[in-house]
């Protein structure tokens, strides 16, 4: 193959995948084109925001700062979260007689195609111009601007291609569930920086850490502009050069990488089918007595074991169960909590009924084949709602009580219990009628990705439009709450603990009746897309 022509096949291939992931229903494009209208929508405002921050004095440490968080969010985000980029998996190249050297030049360009690299170039663009100031520094910005986001996307492949056959292992796939806690702990650290800027008295607390980020890539490269427009040319011609000399090693460390790909053999998943069986066999009496009989207590099992062992499954339930217990308890420590917050781990926790088919991946047809009728589809949801309630109710009720007496609010504890139960009722209901709206695939072959290619938009759209309509739903408790306040009815409060809780229930059980002759209607449907 002449390799000169490889550059445009490659890019060919992703506009064919992002298109054809389009063409296979109305509603999957319906939410492509939602997500991407407000991603563009938010990637326009930041920009907005940084045009305006031109001239400022600590315009320089806000864009430095932003543009080494924009380049540790490309390391590693893409390993992890929903709508990975399916052409980060180069163990799909290393059959092809393809060199190692074309074939990263080809994929460099390729990767400059999609949302994601659109919002960075938003950001990098408006960096850029809120710094510039001079002819000189306007030819650093146009030179710094491409060289940033080249390192950002060089960056995510080359670390994409020197742990793809770790994360592909069953052993990494494991690790891999540790990911949801440390983004879970890194978004704290974030909110908790927030708020000690704003208590420090603004943005001249940033000055002393960009400092030194400024000489670290990509955003060496954008703090060039800034030293170009203070007129220290020497300066900005060295930190343009770090940032290129940083690019130049990410393209040759991406190379050595594909390279050791395509030369040797996969021995990951040897050890992993060396291993004893000795505890699956024991496992069979784990949930033995427990549950109910009959397909309720099946489905339950089948639920529970998935959170055992399936590692996708694992991952979302230990980001779940993480970030709902450090969000309230960290801020009730910092004393910048409310005693409400522990509502968002009710919100965390019911996000997990959404796309419940999903998580069967391929193995759904199985179940598919024992529902034919309206009924046996709601046994169905019912059993995989109370499988998570079973964790997530006695959950909840912890940390709503944890988060009462680090406040010493107890008189708070049954308002805020019942509006969280009423809030995870609501959110059950709400993942049912999503699973069976707006079904999609969760692929096996790789730990970094969460939503099959073409399907990111309309996971997003299924998850942010289902929270939307718990929030809705749980609006009458809600006023009912802010009445009693107003009122000054406190010693009526109690009441928002049973009424919640009754709510609660009462919506979920709607929620799975309104959603099983749906899953009985569009099960072909359901099947097919999470199946790809």
């Amino acid at each position: 193959m002449n390799t000169a022509s490889l550059t445009p096949i490659f890019v060919r291939l992703k506009l064919s995948l992002l298109r054809n992931g389009l063409h296979q229903s109305g509603t999957r494009k319906a939410a492509f084109i939602s997500s991407l209208v407000f991603t563009l929508l938010i990637a326009a405002l930041q920009l907005l925001g940084l045009v305006m921050l031109r001239g400022n004095e600590h315009a320089a440490s806000v864009t430095v700062l932003l543009t080494g968080l924009l380049a540790l969010g490309w390391a590693f985000l893409p390993l992890f979260l929903p709508g990975g980029d399916e052409t980060l998996d180069p163990t799909r190249l290393v059959m092809l007689p393809l060199r190692p050297q074309p074939l990263v030049r080809a994929l460099l360009v390729a990767s400059l195609v999609g949302i994601g690299p659109l919002f960075t170039l938003c950001l990098i663009v408006g960096s850029a111009i809120a710094l510039a100031h001079g002819a000189f520094a306007a030819v650093v910005a146009v030179i710094a601007t491409p060289l940033t986001l080249l390192v950002c996307v060089a960056l995510a492949r080359a670390v994409a291609a020197g742990n793809i056959r770790l994360l592909n292992s069953r052993r990494g796939r494991d690790l891999a569930v540790l990911s949801g806690l440390v983004i879970a702990i890194g978004i704290q650290v974030v909110n908790f920086g927030v708020q000690r800027l704003s208590e420090a008295g603004g943005l001249s607390t940033l000055d002393p850490v960009a400092s030194a980020a400024r000489w670290i890539p990509p955003a060496s490269a954008i703090s060039a502009v800034d030293s170009a427009s203070q007129g220290d040319y020497a300066v900005a011609v060295a930190q343009l050069a770090l940032s290129a000399a940083a690019l130049a090693a990410l393209l040759h460390l991406w190379q050595r990488s594909l390279t050791k790909l395509m030369t040797t053999p996969d021995g990951s998943t040897l050890a992993a089918a060396s291993e004893p069986t000795k505890k699956d066999s024991k496992s069979g009496s784990r949930f033995q007595g427990l549950l109910p009989e009959g397909r309720t207590g099946t489905v339950m099992e089948r639920s529970l074991r998935y959170a055992l062992r399936d590692p996708k499954t694992k991952a979302a339930w230990v980001t779940s169960l993480g970030l709902g217990l450090i969000v309230p308890l960290f801020n009730a420590l910092q004393g910048t909590g409310s005693v409400y917050f522990p509502c968002f781990a009710a919100g965390m926790l019911g996000m997990l009924m959404y796309n419940q088919f999903g998580q069967d991946t391929s193995a759904f047809w199985m179940v598919a084949l024992t529902i034919s009728s309206t009924k046996d589809a709601y046994v169905e949801l019912r059993a995989r709602a109370l499988a998570l309630l079973v964790i997530t109710l006695p959950y909840t009720a912890l940390v709503v009580t944890l988060t009462s007496a680090l406040m010493g609010e107890w008189e708070a504890l049954p308002e805020v219990m019942g509006l969280s139960f009423a809030l995870l009722g609501a959110m059950l209901a709400t993942g049912a009628v999503s699973s069976a709206r707006f079904a999609y695939s969760i692929p096996q072959d790789s730990a970094y990705k969460n939503v099959a290619p073409g399907q990111g938009g309309l996971a997003w759209m299924s998850i942010f439009g289902g929270m939307l309509a718990a929030a809705l739903l749980c609006a009458p408790l809600i006023a009912l709450t802010i009445w009693l306040h107003k009122t000054d009815a406190h010693a009526a409060l109690w009441l928002v603990f049973p009424v919640g809780t009754a709510y609660g229930a009462l919506i979920g059980w709607a929620g799975v009746r309104v959603a099983a002759p749906q899953v009985a209607k569009r099960l072909p449907e359901i099947l097919t897309a999470v199946s790809k």
